[in-house]
């Protein structure tokens, strides 16, 4: 299985978690800007940004106004889960925008199915000839037999894994899995309507987005609404770890052994399970990873402080790198999974981020949209 997996070139897709192993003068500012966790940067002209909605432009249903700021992305100095590829963080300024309250239901992506008729790439038919260009040269061709549309799947193991390494332990390429058989073809959402919809690729939310007239955060975008108008916290809600299980659904117990539920849930829960953060996004840590429309690379980070300067409405590298993974080309992914606990990934870190192959869907990966004040004005 970890041979087939590695020949469709999936394993590109799976490498990116082993990411869960690694004064001065503030910014002028325009009224309304709070001057917490403010940016250290040289500048001696205003700085044009949009905090306040305006007051012409109505709030889309479902979604929620978050303010323009300041932000220092990435880790904090007391996060000790930090990894290198959020160091160090970097100065950035953000204009104001309207983000989904939750992650995409079944529900919504349903609707979007039925007007649209889109097919999502693990239900279409595999193209060899495409897919090798992402596999090492001379990478044999599997037999027809395996080469048919599916994703990503989880499973428990029956005992203790000493080598957290190997996700091939943990994850079945599984024919017939989609976004409505997120588990395999033997899978339902029958009464899921009001769950995160997974099973989705890069392309399958960038289809939808362009239908509901959307697009997807960028990086800085998902921080900054992550934490809720509080700089300078490991987490959304502070520093106390102990009230992970009240605040996210993540991995609770031995992973990925047994889940003991102490959060409630063992795999995926319902949006707004959990509370919101202080601007009212619910989800923001764990339940199932959230694409961002920002190239992952590894050096991002370190680039940009080379440089000194504070970035504007950045928007990520401009192209993707992966040590480990030449072949890739991966989109940043936020916010943690079902599947994240102390011992593996510790992503419901606000910091956190990972990268995953944009034709890559897995049962813990779905996404939320936003929209700014231009996209709603034209």
């Amino acid at each position: 299985m970890y041979k087939y997996i590695n020949t469709l070139g999936i394993i590109a897709l799976l490498i990116v978690f082993q990411s869960c192993k690694e004064e001065k003068k503030g910014v002028p500012l325009k009224e309304g800007v709070a001057k917490e966790n403010s940016i250290p940067a040289q500048r001696d002209e205003d700085v044009a940004l949009l905090v306040k909605k305006p007051d012409s432009v109505v709030v889309p249903n479902g979604m929620v106004w978050i303010s323009g700021g300041e932000l220092k992305q990435g880790a904090v100095p007391q996060d000790k889960m930090a990894m290198e590829h959020e160091k160090p963080a970097i100065d950035v300024l953000v204009d104001g925008f309207f983000m989904d309250v939750t992650e995409v239901t079944n529900a919504q992506f349903k609707a979007f199915v039925a007007e649209t008729g889109y097919v999502t790439t693990a239900e279409r038919a595999i193209d060899w000839e495409e897919l090798k260009k992402q596999v090492p040269e001379g990478t044999e061709k599997p037999h027809d037999s395996v080469l048919q549309p599916g994703s990503l799947t989880f499973k428990k193991t029956k005992s203790s894994v000493p080598n957290l390494y190997d996700f091939s332990q943990w994850w079945n390429w599984t024919i017939g899995a989609n976004w409505k058989h997120p588990n395999g073809p033997d899978s339902s959402i029958a009464g899921k309507d009001n769950y995160p919809v997974v099973q989705i690729s890069y392309e399958d939310a960038m289809e939808y987005c362009k239908w509901a007239g959307r697009r997807l955060p960028t990086e800085a975008e998902w921080e900054l609404a992550a934490r809720g108008g509080n700089g300078g916290t490991t987490f959304f809600w502070g520093d106390d770890i102990t009230l992970l299980k009240n605040k996210a659904n993540t991995w609770e117990g031995e992973f990925p052994v047994e889940n003991t539920k102490t959060d409630g849930y063992e795999f995926r829960a319902p949006v707004k399970s959990y509370p919101p953060n202080e601007y009212g996004l619910y989800d923001m840590a764990g339940n199932v990873w959230e694409w961002t429309s920002d190239w992952y690379n590894t050096n991002y980070y370190k680039n940009v402080n080379s440089s000194g300067a504070v970035q504007k409405n950045p928007k990520g590298a401009s192209a993707p790198f992966t040590p480990n993974n030449p072949y890739a080309k991966e989109r940043v992914i936020k916010g943690g999974s079902f599947l994240c606990s102390a011992s593996y990934c510790a992503s419901y870190r606000v910091s956190a981020r990972m990268g995953s192959s944009m034709d890559s869907s897995l049962e813990h990966t779905g996404f939320r949209t936003v929209a700014t004040v231009d996209m709603l004005t034209e």
